[in-house]
């Protein structure tokens, strides 16, 4: 061998090793794209919460993680004005506080108060403004009650004793299978959940990890399993709601977003686009990924306000209206009772209050609300980031309660 041919192999080596370096820097970008999108997500649930970002968190999360749009109606349907000041205190506790301490205290990002088809008063704070398109937490599922509810009276859904495989299949063999839809609905399906958000291991904040990860909520929920006799307790499960989605979704063949807009949004005319944060399988996080404006909130507590029906249209079904605000057995009465784990009544995804005032509401964590009263005829939404939701939330939300009542009693 000449030292001109060495020369030539030694070229050819360094030549091959620059390649197989450029090759492995490739694979690392492409992996490191491949995760990237994964580990931001999860990086984002699991920050969710902190302070001081938590405001513009609730505000953002439909572009923070992966959703689907809602879009508006073609043809707004457009509020009344009659500016009123709010009271200047609410009772609680035999006590009057001020109505805006309240508001400080909780964090409020977004109030209104309507009466029928007039805005009382409207104001935004903490940065949201009139076009925030703030998560709704929980307060989706009384949204995704009233798809299920148009769904029973088109005849998709035959029956509420049905069971959940029925619709669902791949949940036979879950703690779901043999669960009538009803006691999914009623938030006693016997399922075993921890919904405790303070508790890191607990199995609402294991499932948002999951969710981060761009896992399918599908998988999730059919690891779930029955701890009670379903139909017997009041034990509140978000997973439940996500169940709903699913037989929802079947029932129907179409998304959740696409009844959203068929059957809620374009009837409605709601004023801006709405979105649904799905998982890594397109599915619409049902039990709590629902995004809007406030004042599109206020519409459908409207929708409610009147039995189902908008402006001489019947939307929901006024029987299913009704069932969805009347509680109907002894576990699902409102007050402290040893059948629940919390003092509220419930009804297909509607909260109950005790007390003779026909008022019922959406909750979701860390303050959101819908408030209907039709003795008043009023009708509040609220959007809030209220910090020390894991210390207080429940204490906070039955106060809210008593501010709502004031302040439909005061403004009626």
């Amino acid at each position: 061998m000449t030292a001109a041919d060495t020369r030539r192999i030694l070229a050819f080596m360094k030549t091959r090793t620059r390649i197989l370096w450029a090759i492995v820097a490739v694979a690392v970008v492409v992996g490191s794209m491949l995760v990237y999108d994964p580990v931001r997500r999860l990086v984002h649930v699991l920050n969710l919460f902190e302070t001081p970002e938590i405001d513009v968190n609730f505000r953002t999360m439909d572009t923070q993680l992966a959703s689907r749009t809602v879009p508006k109606s073609p043809a707004p349907w457009t509020f009344q004005r009659t500016a009123r000041p709010l009271p200047i205190n609410y009772s609680w506790q035999g006590k009057d506080l001020p109505v805006q301490a309240f508001i400080d205290k909780t964090n409020t990002t977004g109030l209104i108060v309507v009466r029928d088809d007039t805005i009382l008063y409207e104001n935004y704070f903490r940065g949201n403004t009139e076009t925030s398109r703030a998560i709704a937490w929980s307060v989706s599922k009384s949204l995704l009650s009233a798809l299920f509810g148009i769904a029973v009276g088109q005849g998709k859904i035959t029956s509420l004793d049905d069971p959940v495989a029925q619709y669902v299949p791949e949940l036979r063999d879950s703690g779901y299978g043999l669960v009538r839809l009803k006691d999914v609905l009623q938030m006693s399906s016997g399922i075993t959940f921890n919904e405790d958000y303070g508790d890191f291991n607990s199995d609402i904040n294991a499932m948002g990890r999951y969710f981060a990860l761009d896992l399918p909520l599908a998988n999730f929920v059919a690891g779930l399993k029955n701890g009670r006799k379903p139909g017997t307790f009041n034990h509140y499960v978000s997973m439940d709601t996500q169940v709903l989605g699913m037989v929802l979704t079947k029932a129907t063949g179409r998304t959740l977003t696409a009844l959203t807009e068929e059957q809620l949004w374009k009837p409605l005319g709601m004023e801006a686009d709405a979105a649904w944060l799905i998982d890594g399988a397109g599915m619409e996080a049902a039990f709590g990924g629902f995004n809007a404006v406030l004042r599109d909130y206020a519409r459908f507590g409207r929708l409610y306000l009147h039995q189902g029906n908008w402006n001489g249209v019947q939307v929901v079904p006024a029987d299913w209206v009704k069932a969805s605000v009347t509680p109907d057995a002894p576990h699902l009465m409102p007050g402290k009772r040893d059948s629940s784990s919390w003092v509220l009544g419930y009804g297909y995804q509607w909260w109950v209050p005790e007390g003779d005032q026909s008022d019922f509401l959406a909750i979701g964590i860390y303050g959101q609300a819908i408030y209907v009263s039709p003795a008043t005829g009023i009708v509040i939404a609220r959007t809030a980031a209220y910090q020390d939701y894991n210390k207080d939330g429940d204490d906070m939300e039955l106060q809210s309660i008593e501010f709502f009542r004031s302040l439909a009693a005061q403004m009626k």
